[in-house]
């Protein structure tokens, strides 16, 4: 695979470095035993692959239960880990480690990197009105975006993380899309205590309630390499105080296929420095390529830190009604280029994603 950092957020265990909580896979590591939640099991459907998570309405509570309001306020950006993975779980060299509290030497490590680097920027957050092009901006308009997008809570190999998502129209009512690496670590194991919060306040507030996973569904590239192009995650969701997700604050639309370049507006969580995780941010302007060619994934001039992962990316998008079409999302950036964020295009596989989530 190629390099990945995600733009994942988790426990402030790495003091002091700037960018996304990454992604380590050293062989042979441990990792941390699983959180108490009721055994779940994965099977595979043509090339996506399905792991179903919180089953039962007991399961359920547990995961609400788990997330008390300090633990999500602990669930901060950590620093890059930039280490080659080489297809292997992302996480597992980050939170095996029986040390957290220091920076680990990759000095050795980037000598080995035939690509370019991937991290996350920071730059200054200001407020403003809606505009066709910013970098980073707060949302201050309401609309329906504002409901829709919401913040997720996730628990892999024992470390609590932070992503960001989006609610999409669909026939079960329940489905967010959001990263893969927001939902599967990559080729290592899926996310546990997996919640979604709709709305998410200044405070921390969860004015729409909390949601939790039922089923969760990614592509086989991403499942069994962590491909890039297929950072993609489709979540269908329990219900929460008897309301479908749907029902509770409506939905975006979402297209495939999709003509290149073109205008689009960015959504997120950003939790890293200038950003804390409890506004909603959002970038807009115009679609470029991968200059790398790394990946089939286009660039938005965004910056966007750890915690937007998984953010939806919306076309035809109406600032006045917070309205638009869902046709990628926030996930990666590259080291000498801080001020773009690369998403992945939606085609048939992330339709064939979706078909599947929709009617789970």
């Amino acid at each position: 695979m190629t390099l990945s950092t995600p733009l994942l957020a988790a426990a402030p265990l790495l003091a002091g470095l700037v960018g996304p909580a990454l992604l380590g896979a050293a062989p042979g590591r441990q990792q941390a035993a699983p959180p108490a939640v009721a055994p779940a099991h994965t099977v595979q459907r043509s090339d996506i692959v399905e792991h179903v998570a919180a089953r039962t309405a007991a399961d359920q509570q547990r995961v609400l239960d788990y997330w008390t309001p300090e633990r999500m306020a602990k669930a901060l950006p950590i620093g890059l880990l930039d280490i080659v993975t080489n297809g292997d779980d992302l996480l597992s060299g980050l939170t095996g480690r029986a040390d957290l509290s220091t920076t680990p030497d990759l000095s050795s490590r980037k000598a080995d990197l035939s690509v370019p680097r991937r991290l996350m920027g920071s730059h200054h957050l200001s407020a403003a009105r809606p505009d066709a092009s910013t970098i980073g901006s707060r949302w201050i308009t309401g609309g329906l975006v504002a409901r829709t997008t919401g913040r997720v809570f996730l628990t892999v190999a024992g470390a609590d993380f932070v992503c960001s998502a989006s609610t999409v129209k669909s026939a079960n009512r329940d489905v967010v899309v959001t990263a893969g690496h927001c939902v599967k670590d990559g080729a290592g194991e899926w996310a546990a205590n997996w919640t979604f919060v709709p709305g998410y306040g200044t405070a921390g507030e969860h004015p729409y309630g909390q949601y939790t996973a039922r089923r969760m569904f990614v592509a086989g590239p991403w499942s069994r390499s962590g491909d890039d192009n297929y950072d993609v995650g489709m979540v269908a969701l329990a219900t929460s105080r008897g309301k479908h997700v749907a029902d509770a604050v409506g939905t975006q639309e979402i297209a495939f296929n999709p003509g290149r370049g073109g205008q689009a507006f960015g959504f997120g969580y950003p939790a890293d420095p200038p950003y804390d995780g409890g506004d909603l941010v959002y970038c807009a302007g115009r679609l470029k390529d991968d200059p790398y060619g790394q990946t089939r994934d286009q660039g938005l001039g965004c910056d966007m830190t750890a915690g937007s992962s998984g953010g939806p990316w919306m076309t035809g998008f109406d600032a006045n009604t917070g309205k638009g079409t869902i046709t990628s999302l926030s996930s990666f950036k590259y080291s000498d280029d801080r001020r773009t964020m690369y998403g992945p295009y939606f085609g048939d596989s992330v339709k064939a994603l979706f078909n599947t989530a929709q009617h789970a």
